[in-house]
Formats: C-alpha cells, sequence, structure tokens
C-alpha cells in the first residue's frame, strides 16, 4: 500500500520529536503493509514555516537513518499546505513540493481549517487551476462545517477537487461523526485516495489496512484496494520514476 498523507519527520512540525520516533512510525508502517509513504509536513506560515529546502534536508537526513537501520520502506515527499494567501506565494515561489501528477495536472495537498470552509478557498483553487495544479483536500471527513452539513463540500467538487479522507476515519477512529461523514463521502463516490495522516505510533498510528477493510465493506474489494494503491500510485509515481 501506498501512504500519500503522513508525518514522519522528526522536529519539523506536529509529528515526531525525534529519529527514533520517526524510525518506529516507518517501522510500524511496514508491518502494516505500507510498501511507500510520502511524508508531508505541514506548511503553514507563522506555525509551521517549512518549504521545500526545509523539508528535502530533512527527508535525506530520515532516508539515511531509514537505510542505517534497515527498514524497506521508500519514502517521498510533499508537504501539506494550509489554505492561505501566504502559500499562494510560496507556490508561487516554487517553495511547496508536489505530490505528484493526476492527468496534466500537478497534486498539491490543500488543508483547510478543522472549523470551517474558508471563504478565499474558492479564489484559492480557481488560481491553483488556472496554473496546472490540482488540489487533494485533506482530510474533508474530518472538517467542523462539512460534518455539520454534506453538502458544503459539493463547491469543492464543482471546482474540479480530489479528497483524501483518512483511512483510520473510515475505521471509526475519530468518533461516530467523522466515520459516517467518511462513509457518506465514500457512497458519493468522491474519494480519491486513504491515507494515514499518522504522526505518532500510539495515536495517529500509519494504519491503512483498517480503513481499506472497511471501506471495502461499503464500495468493494477493488475499489478499496484502489484508494490506497491504484490512485496514490497514479499521483506520486513520478517521484520514483
Amino acid at each position: 500500500m501506498i501512504d500519500l498523507h503522513c508525518h514522519f519527520l522528526p522536529g519539523i512540525d506536529d509529528g515526531p520529536d525525534s529519529m527514533d520516533e520517526s524510525l518506529a512510525l516507518a517501522r510500524l508502517a511496514v508491518e502494516k503493509g505500507i510498501t511507500h509513504s510520502i511524508v508531508t509536513p505541514h506548511i503553514h506560515p507563522g506555525r509551521w514555516n517549512n518549504e521545500v529546502s526545509l523539508i528535502s534536508s530533512s527527508l535525506e537526513s530520515f532516508k539515511r537513518s531509514i537505510k542505517d537501520a534497515g527498514i524497506p520502506l521508500i519514502i517521498g515527499m510533499s508537504g501539506e499546505m494550509r489554505v492561505g494567501l501566504e502559500t499562494l506565494q510560496m507556490v508561487a515561489n516554487h517553495q511547496v513540493p508536489f505530490l505528484g501528477k493526476w492527468g496534466e495536472y500537478y497534486i498539491v495537498l490543500l488543508e483547510m481549517p478543522h472549523n470551517h470552509i474558508p471563504t478565499e478557498i474558492k479564489q484559492m483553487i480557481e488560481w491553483l487551476m488556472k496554473r496546472n495544479i490540482r488540489p487533494l483536500i485533506a482530510h474533508p471527513e474530518r472538517n467542523k462545517e462539512i460534518l455539520r452539513r454534506v453538502e458544503k463540500i459539493q463547491p469543492l467538487v464543482d471546482l474540479g477537487c480530489l479528497f483524501q479522507v483518512t483511512a483510520g476515519s473510515v475505521a471509526g477512529k475519530f468518533g461516530f461523526s467523522a466515520k459516517n461523514r467518511s462513509r457518506q463521502l465514500l457512497e458519493m463516490g468522491i474519494v480519491t485516495v486513504l491515507a494515514s495522516d499518522a504522526h505518532n505510533v500510539k495515536r495517529r498510528p500509519p494504519i491503512l489496512d483498517e480503513g481499506r477493510d472497511a471501506a471495502a465493506a461499503i464500495v468493494g474489494t477493488k475499489m478499496a484496494n484502489k484508494l490506497v494503491l491504484d490512485n496514490p500510485w497514479k499521483i506520486v509515481s513520478c517521484q520514483f520514476e
């Protein structure tokens, strides 16, 4: 399986604090059947001031440690970009690493605030799409506005966004409301990928199989596998060519 949203790099955001914790995440990912993990540290100016050069430097150190530890996990790189004018400027300055491609579009992992859908998101998405960049919306099933009213996601669908649902949400790890909404999004047929959004071993582990199996009960085994293998690989394969 391919996990295209996880926080493994040490000391760079709200993921692991140490390299030992990062390696523990990598080991668990392998134990759970994940072959490729795309690290996506938060890009949130004023809070997590990450950009492509800093992420790249941290990634190289992590890759060396994984190799030295003998962990057979293939690592790629992107970032979880927060909605905002500052991050648009970072995109313009080539400071945001893309996940990969979906057809002719470059893909960026775009994070909304948890408690609402920002009013400026429409303009931001339109700006990105005009530049051949398509947003993959991170964990929409955990956004409180979408939790209250599922139809709030429709404008994002109409704008052409892709959607990444957290595997743990489908498996019930984020509570009943997120489980119910994630399953509804699966039934609507708008989910592009499942990912772990892993931050630590105990509370936010890098586990996809439980979400995949829960999704299979809703959309069937073939589609569930597509959400953790075919579609993620379609996006990130260019990182490994």
